[in-house]
C-alpha cells in the first residue's frame, strides 16, 4: 500500500486533554511522523468528564461525549491549521475517544466519543472503537500501541522497552524477532499521583514531580499498595485508571503521600520485569510521565539502570500515542491485525475499528 496521511487522536487517562498528530505511514513499517499539537481541557470539562468515569451510558454519557466530540473536532481544526493542510489531504482519523470504562475480564471497554459526528464536523473519514472487537473476543483490549512502537523501533537494539508513563503505565517489550513482542499495563502511571496532589495540595499535577521530592517514602503504605494480586498476575494484562485503592497513603501528608505513590509507579514498572523474556538492555519512556524528573529518578533506582526518553532517539514522546491512532486506524482499514495474542491476550491476531466516512467524501 502507498502511504496515506492519518490523523490520530488520543484522549489519556490522565485527563489532561487531547493529543493530536499527523503521521504519514502505509500501515505496516513505514512511518514518517508530522505535526502535532496538545490542547489542554479547561477545568470545568475535565471535572464533567470525570464525573462520568465508571458509567457506561446515561444521559450524562451522552452529553460529556458529545462536548468531547466537539472538542476533537476542534483539535484537528487546530491541527490542520497550523499545519496548512485543507480536509481534504487528509484520509482518515483516527479516534480513540476517552476511556470511561475499562472491565475486560467482564467483558466491557468504553470509549467514549462519537465518530459519525467527527468524520461531519472534520469532513474527514473517521475509524473509532479501536478496542471493542479485541475485548469481545477474549482479549484485555489493551494496550495498543506496540504495534506501533514495533514499527517505530526497528532500528533500536534489541531487547528494548518502551515504557508509556500516562494515567495508567503500559510497556512494550521487543525481542529480537520480529514476533517478538508483549505488551501489558505496569500499573498506576499518573492517574494515582494527579488525584492525590489535587485533593491535597489543590493542584492539577505535581509538575516536574517537585512535591513528592519533598516527601519521604512511607515503606509499610508502599508494600500495602505492591500487595495488590494484579502484580502477579501474567501478561498480557489491562487495568481501568481507578484500580488501585489509595487508602494505604491516606494518612500521610501531601509531600509524603506523593512520595510514595510516585514509587508505587516506579516499583509497578519494575516488577513488570518478571513477566519479560529477556532483560531490556534499553528502557525508554514516552507519555506525560516522562516529564516527572522524581518519578524519572525513582524508575532508574528501581530499575538499576537509566530509564531515558524516547525524544532521545528522535521521537516526539507527547505525541507518540496520539500517531499511535492515526497508525491503527490505517491498518484498521487494511484489515490488518490491531492486537496480537502477545500484546492483549486476545487468542489470535486481530483487527478492530468502526469506519464512519465523511459526508462527501465516499468510502
Amino acid at each position: 500500500m502507498s502511504m496515506v496521511c492519518a490523523l490520530g487522536l488520543m484522549s489519556g487517562t490522565s485527563l489532561d486533554g487531547i493529543d493530536a498528530a499527523l503521521v504519514r505511514t502505509d500501515g505496516r513499517d513505514r512511518v514518517e511522523p508530522g505535526a502535532h499539537l496538545t490542547l489542554p481541557y479547561e477545568d470545568g470539562f475535565r471535572d464533567r468528564l470525570r464525573a462520568v468515569l465508571g458509567q457506561v451510558d446515561g444521559p450524562q454519557v451522552r452529553t460529556v461525549e458529545d462536548e468531547l466530540t466537539r472538542l476533537h473536532a476542534h483539535a484537528v481544526s487546530v491541527l490542520l491549521e497550523q499545519a496548512g493542510l485543507a480536509p481534504a489531504q487528509v484520509d482518515l482519523i483516527g479516534f480513540h475517544g476517552h476511556t470511561i470504562h475499562h472491565a475486560p475480564h467482564q467483558g466491557v471497554t468504553r470509549q467514549i466519543g462519537d465518530g459519525a459526528l467527527l468524520a461531519a464536523l472534520t469532513r474527514v473519514p473517521v475509524i473509532n472503537d479501536f478496542r471493542a472487537a479485541d475485548v469481545a473476543a477474549g482479549g484485555q483490549g489493551a494496550p495498543l500501541v506496540p504495534l506501533f512502537h514495533r514499527a517505530l523501533a526497528a532500528d533500536l537494539p534489541r531487547p528494548v522497552a518502551l515504557l508509556n508513563i500516562g494515567g495508567v503505565a503500559n510497556v512494550t517489550w521487543l525481542g529480537a524477532g520480529a514476533d517478538a513482542v508483549l505488551g501489558f499495563d505496569t500499573g498506576p502511571g499518573n492517574a494515582l499521583i494527579d488525584d492525590w496532589v489535587r485533593a491535597r495540595a489543590g493542584l492539577a499535577y505535581d509538575e516536574g514531580g517537585a512535591l513528592a521530592a519533598r516527601g519521604r517514602v512511607d515503606p509499610a503504605a508502599l508494600a500495602a499498595l505492591m500487595a495488590h494480586p494484579y502484580f502477579a498476575a501474567p501478561a498480557p494484562k489491562s487495568l481501568d485508571r481507578d484500580a488501585f485503592d489509595p487508602a494505604p497513603v491516606a494518612h500521610l501528608s501531601a509531600a509524603d503521600g506523593a512520595a510514595t505513590l510516585t514509587h508505587f509507579t516506579a516499583a509497578a514498572v519494575a516488577a513488570s520485569m518478571a513477566h519479560m523474556p529477556e532483560a531490556p538492555r534499553t528502557w525508554l519512556a514516552c507519555g506525560g510521565g516522562r516529564h516527572n524528573r522524581t518519578l524519572m529518578r525513582a524508575l532508574s533506582d528501581a530499575l538499576g539502570t537509566r530509564v531515558g526518553s524516547v525524544d532521545e532517539v528522535g521521537w516526539s514522546g507527547d505525541a507518540v500515542e496520539a500517531q499511535a491512532f492515526g497508525y491503527l486506524a490505517v491498518r484498521s482499514r487494511l484489515g490488518l491485525p490491531l492486537s496480537l495474542p502477545g500484546t492483549t491476550g486476545v487468542p489470535a491476531p486481530l483487527t478492530g475499528g468502526r469506519f464512519h466516512p465523511a459526508p462527501g467524501r465516499g468510502r
